[in-house]
């Protein structure tokens, strides 16, 4: 555990975190005396993370908003697309008679990761600290941008919920900053750092090596820091609130993600039918119906992504995507030459989606079947080496409670982990 004071609400087995215990971890956090005239910006995610994000961001103006000189709200897109006035709304839970009202001043920011002139270089991450941090993997210098609105400001607060995640190990903390609202030589590097050490060896641990490098990053930032790490059920619910620096918030919350968002399965599923929710809108996003279900997937097993209303492979990258298609590590690593000059990012983001394999011969092997039940059109999927299945013709129904038979339906796919009791080597966890 990180060794510094962190206020925290654990809720019950079966209750959850009141609205009134929230109310106190903001008032212990963020004294209202401590804001007298500074101008404060609150980082949150996308729509693509399930959270009550409007409940801390409502706390937290109503405790604040009378203090401070500026009180704004950036949106941690990392790589993904803007959001608009009306979505950004609803991702803090109020209407837009509120945002004309209450919240008129309140600035809306979407970050723009690829737009040199909003970006700030903090330093570099040397190639000798690189090799630590990453085992020896890597040794390269690796410079570290950040949206440099971020220094218009006093104070940076961040609130955001901690999951299983498949690139650092478990999100949360400074991955808001990183990718959050980094640019992309930092996000590029240690996104295919994930992918080179693999999503099932990523996913569900701590102390990877991502994670010591967005940490490392992260104290790059010399902005004062406030972190709300959220651990948030299903059904939304708060299992658990944790207030502290970004580390040493996001080092307790993972501690209770783990047993709330990792299911344990005793063998694993020939199928598996991964339902993708609405609030992932490409590929690109639902993509995570594949990093939390690959691990539970029987060697030559199929895996089918079930998400009738995704017309794209990405908003942000789908040139790119439909260049490299979908493919396993290795086979990238083993024509590096041919690649390497593509955002590691989207080379990182292929690997995840399509899962281990290995090149025999030359030719890809890939351990399990991927199929993709969408909009996308079959020739689409054809190029970018996924499986195709039209959506209309799948009846959800025939895929339940046959887990017995070797089949397992995820009715929301995305957040929840599915992991194996006596993992197999390619998949063994800390």
């Amino acid at each position: 555990m990180v060794n510094e004071q962190v206020f925290s609400a654990i809720a019950s087995e079966k209750g959850a975190v009141s609205d009134e215990q929230v109310d106190g971890l903001v008032g212990d956090m963020c004294p209202v005396s401590d804001y007298e005239g500074k101008r404060v910006l609150l980082i949150v995610p996308d729509g693509t993370r399930t959270a009550p994000v409007g409940l801390v961001f409502k706390k937290l103006f109503d405790q604040l908003s009378r203090a401070t000189k500026q009180f704004d709200v950036m949106i941690a897109l990392g790589t993904h697309q803007p959001m608009s006035e009306a979505a950004i709304c609803n991702r803090l839970e109020i209407s837009m008679e509120d945002r004309t009202s209450q919240y008129r001043d309140v600035a809306f920011i979407n970050h723009e990761w690829d737009n040199p002139q909003v970006l700030k270089n903090i330093g570099t991450i040397t190639k000798e600290e690189i090799s630590l941090l990453t085992d020896g993997r890597f040794a390269m210098d690796v410079p570290v941008e950040i949206n440099k609105r971020l220094y218009d400001y006093d104070e940076v607060i961040i609130v955001g919920p901690v999951f299983p995640h498949e690139v650092v190990g478990f999100s949360g903390g400074n991955k808001y900053l990183f990718p959050g609202v980094g640019g992309p030589q930092i996000l590029n590097f240690f996104h295919w750092l994930g992918a080179v050490v693999t999503n099932p060896m990523i996913i569900g641990n701590k102390w990877t090596p991502v994670r010591k490098v967005v940490d490392k990053a992260g104290a790059l930032v010399d902005i004062q820091k406030k972190c709300f790490c959220m651990v948030v059920r299903p059904d939304k619910s708060l299992a658990g609130l944790f207030a502290g620096s970004p580390e040493a918030a996001w080092d307790h919350a993972s501690e209770v993600s783990r047993p709330t968002h990792i299911t344990i399965k005793n063998k694993p599923f020939h199928t598996v039918f991964s339902c993708v929710p609405p609030m992932y809108e490409d590929l690109w996003t639902g993509g995570k119906g594949m990093y939390k279900l690959e691990p539970v997937v029987a060697d030559g097993g199929e895996l089918i992504i079930f998400a009738p209303h995704i017309t794209e492979v990405s908003v942000t990258h789908g040139k790119t995507m439909m260049e490299i298609g979908y493919h396993c590590r290795d086979y990238f690593l083993e024509q590096w030459n041919q690649f390497k000059h593509y955002p590691w990012g989207v080379l990182a983001h292929s690997t995840h989606v399509r899962g281990i394999g290995k090149m025999v011969n030359g030719n890809e092997q890939c351990r399990i079947k991927l199929t993709i039940a969408s909009q996308i059109p079959e020739s689409v999927c054809h190029q970018i080496n996924v499986g195709y299945r039209d959506p209309a013709t799948i009846n959800i129904e025939d895929f339940a409670n046959r887990e017995d038979e070797g089949v397992l339906l995820v009715r929301k796919a995305g957040e929840m982990l599915h992991q194996l009791k006596h993992p197999p080597e390619w998949a063994a966890r800390s």
